[in-house]
């Protein structure tokens, strides 16, 4: 039964605000100080200071009411001060902040553990391993594989993002602003054909033929023999949010299977019920042999994780994996605390239920544009769940409109709703909102984003 919005109680008023002077005086000030101190590389799209958040509404320090539709880019799925989170934590807080479990371990990291081996795919034995960072769980899932294994090569896709460290902007492809200038990078890592629905040069194309694609590449090109390991995104993120077509999973599932490749779902920004369903690899019943987690784990606080077979994560020695801060045991806390919302407020259903709220009104507004759904400046409509996009392109033709989107975003924090911006071409909006915002507030959002696409067009 999907939680509706009348049984989540919310700490702050659900309504948006801005005022005539925003950005506010001590949102500028607060500017200056940063220009100050704060290296230029670190950038925000939002030119506001945060004082408070809750449910679907982020306060800043001016006093403005901000709609929030990109949950700090898939991470307060759970909301930013979940009330079972809040309290997980000050208990946690009040106990010990870090004892670091490689040296005394604690009963919390076993718990987190417990859960993710239970939640993830498959009923094989699992083991797990907690990391801080998504970029530290890829880095280490790959690590596995090549123990496991013995090989060295690793096949990542086209419009991939994995993170940011050395290893991770490997298999990221896109390079500006993740890698320019930052290589060399590391080697043996091979990036493949992405099924790519919309931009597909043949549109009739199946999920399963655009597999044998990529697969008939890694023979060709590196040999199926030599790869430890296949990583993907189920759902593509900082790419564009692109949905590959129906088989196109399994089908690069089986086959590394046959082939004895580790099989790596990256669920950085897909999983805990942000698609409708625990993991997005559900929705094709893929179980892959190591999975990455992050973002949503936590209700906010700083934790990762891989989950994966038994006979691969225990090949490790002693002392191969691990970190001072992995699993720290306030942000297990907040996890066990953020599953537990999950499951009480039945989050999957509520994605699902954002998922037909949004995409009715959105398709809705492709239709009312000059030229209409395939004709206008709206491309593509896609996505799962809470997870869900608008690409824009030049009216009537699949060209790239970075520029219309962001004068759209733009429009919409205007109008006090924080939207966020992706894709290879920087012509995608995605939508992340909380799921527990309120249908109204959501309804709210998607009006003020329906006239902003409409007053840019």
């Amino acid at each position: 039964m999907t939680t509706t919005a009348s049984e989540i109680t919310y700490r702050l008023e659900q309504k948006r605000r801005i005022q005539a002077d925003f950005p506010g005086p001590k949102s500028l000030a607060l500017t200056e100080r940063r220009k100050a101190v704060v290296a230029a590389g670190v950038a925000s799209s939002v030119p506001v200071y945060v004082a408070d958040a809750d449910g679907g509404i982020i306060h800043d320090v001016d006093g403005n009411s901000f709609i929030d539709l990109g949950s700090g880019i898939a991470v307060t799925s759970v909301g930013a001060s979940d009330p079972a989170v809040v309290g997980a934590v000050k208990e946690a807080v009040e106990h010990f902040t870090h004892t670091c479990f490689m040296v005394t371990p604690y009963e919390g990291y076993v718990a987190v553990a417990e859960q993710l081996n239970r939640l993830t795919p498959g009923d094989h034995e699992k083991r797990t391993v907690l990391f801080n960072s998504g970029a530290e769980a890829v880095e280490n899932a790959v690590k596995v594989a090549r123990l496991a294994t013995g090989r060295d090569a690793v096949v990542a896709f086209d419009h991939a993002y994995h993170g940011r460290t050395n290893l991770t902007m490997a298999l990221t492809a896109k390079a500006m602003p993740y890698k320019t200038n930052f290589g060399p990078f590391a080697p043996e890592v091979y990036r493949m054909p992405m099924s790519y629905p919309f931009r597909e040069e043949n549109p009739e194309i199946t999920g399963a033929e655009a597999a044998k694609r990529a697969i008939t590449m890694i023979e060709k090109q590196i040999g199926g023999e030599q790869v430890a390991a296949i990583i993907i995104e189920p759902i593509q993120g900082e790419g564009g949010f692109i949905v590959p077509a129906d088989g196109f999973l399994p089908a690069l599932a089986d086959w590394a299977k046959e082939k004895g490749i580790v099989f790596i779902a990256d669920e950085v920004q897909s999983g805990f019920c942000r698609t409708g369903e625990w993991f997005a690899v559900n929705h094709e019943g893929v179980v892959p042999d190591i999975i990455t987690m992050a973002k949503g784990i936590a209700g906010g606080m700083p934790l990762s994780a891989i989950t994966g077979r038994a006979d691969l994560l225990d090949a490790v020695h002693p002392g191969g994996l691990g970190g001072t801060y992995g699993g720290n045991p306030v942000a297990c806390a907040a996890a066990l605390a953020s599953i537990g919302s999950m499951e009480e407020y039945n989050l999957n259903g509520r994605a699902k239920h954002i998922e037909e709220l949004a995409l009715g009104r959105l398709r809705e507004l492709a239709a009312e544009l000059p030229g209409g759904t395939g004709g206008s400046v709206i491309g593509d409509i896609r996505g799962r769940g809470a997870m869900l996009a608008i690409e824009l392109v030049q009216a009537g033709s699949k060209e790239p409109n970075p520029e219309l989107t962001k004068a759209v975003a733009a429009a919409c924090l205007k109008e006090g709703v924080i939207i966020l911006t992706c894709g290879t071409y920087g012509n995608v909006i995605r939508l992340l909102p909380p799921l527990v915002i309120s249908d109204d507030l959501l309804k709210d959002g998607l009006e003020v984003l329906a006239a902003a696409i409409r007053a840019n067009a």
